[in-house]
């Protein structure tokens, strides 16, 4: 048959069956192609290289072993598949490892044990980085291709006419990584739990003191706002009183003072000039508002007593 297919996780190169020979000027991806009854396909995978790194030992700056485990997953790169071939054919998969090895090893030493333990995101960033660019390069990738991935043409990347074969790396795209567990030797992760530990005991016995603090600066305001009530409400109390004897005393006086225009005019209406008159009446008139006197007219004299006793 002339016609022969990839499916969409392959591509790869013609190979001419009768004689072995690989035609490496095309790299051919997913789909249907016309290449003649005598070529088949050598295939690579198109999808992705899944590696797994466990527990690869690295020494940090204070010369101290640690444990690293990371997943990692690369592509290979249709445009350099060619460079690919020429140097490892299909033997590719433990070269990918070993540098990726080498590459965690080498990121790992400029970190002391304590900031390996405390600063994750940052290790992780870095060992991507270290990765990615052993086994991607340095170089930017075709303008055709820059957008197909985040690092594809990141910052400060070197121009493709510049690169050097060492600055392509081994022609894959590493796009996505995922750091595992970071081990510590047994003694040193004592000895940073027991500061851990102490450090909690710190924090406690200041939370402790605070709250004692805190309670007491409570009970002084909590007196301060009653002290302020009682005043309020003792000034509140004498306030009212005084207000009240002041209405009081004004009332009195507009009585008085109303009574005595009223027997002004009544004098005048009734003609009653004489000041022992004027005595009189105002004794009969303050006898006849008391409820327990009764009086008794037509007779030589006054008779007063008690209502009660009549």
């Amino acid at each position: 048959m002339s016609f022969h297919g990839l499916n969409y996780y392959e591509m790869g190169f013609k190979r001419q069956k009768s004689t072995g020979t690989v035609k490496l000027d095309k790299t051919y991806e997913s789909g249907l192609h016309l290449i003649g009854p005598d070529f088949e396909f050598k295939v690579f995978p198109a999808d992705s290289h899944d590696v797994n790194l466990y527990n690869i030992k690295a020494f940090t700056s204070d010369k101290l072993e640690v444990k690293v485990s990371v997943s990692f997953q690369y592509f290979l790169r249709s445009y350099e598949l060619a460079d690919l071939h020429n140097k490892f054919n299909m033997d590719y998969e433990d070269v990918m490892r070993s540098k990726a090895i080498d590459a965690l090893k080498g990121a790992i030493p400029v970190y002391n044990t304590r900031e390996v333990v405390k600063l994750r995101k940052e290790i992780e960033e870095v060992i991507y980085k270290a990765i990615r660019e052993r086994l991607g390069g340095i170089c930017c990738a075709p303008q055709e291709y820059c957008k197909s991935w985040k690092f594809a043409c990141p910052l400060n990347c070197k121009s493709r006419d510049i690169c050097n074969d060492e600055d392509k790396g081994v022609y894959v795209d590493v796009k996505y990584f995922q750091l595992g567990s970071i081990r510590i030797p047994h003694t040193v992760e004592e000895r940073f739990l027991r500061q851990l530990v102490l450090q909690e005991e710190t924090d406690r016995e200041k939370l402790l003191q605070g709250a004692q603090i805190v309670r007491k600066q409570t009970d002084f305001e909590v007196r301060v706002i009653k002290n302020k009530a009682l005043e309020l409400s003792e000034e509140a109390e004498s306030t009212s009183r005084l207000l009240h004897v002041t209405a009081a005393a004004n009332y009195t006086s507009e009585v008085e003072g109303a009574r005595s225009i009223g027997l002004t005019k009544l004098y005048n209406n009734l003609g009653i000039t004489k000041q022992e008159h004027k005595n009189s009446f105002d004794y009969l008139r303050t006898l006849r508002g008391m409820d327990n006197i009764w009086l008794t007219v037509d007779y030589q004299q006054k008779i007063m007593g008690n209502l009660g006793s009549r």
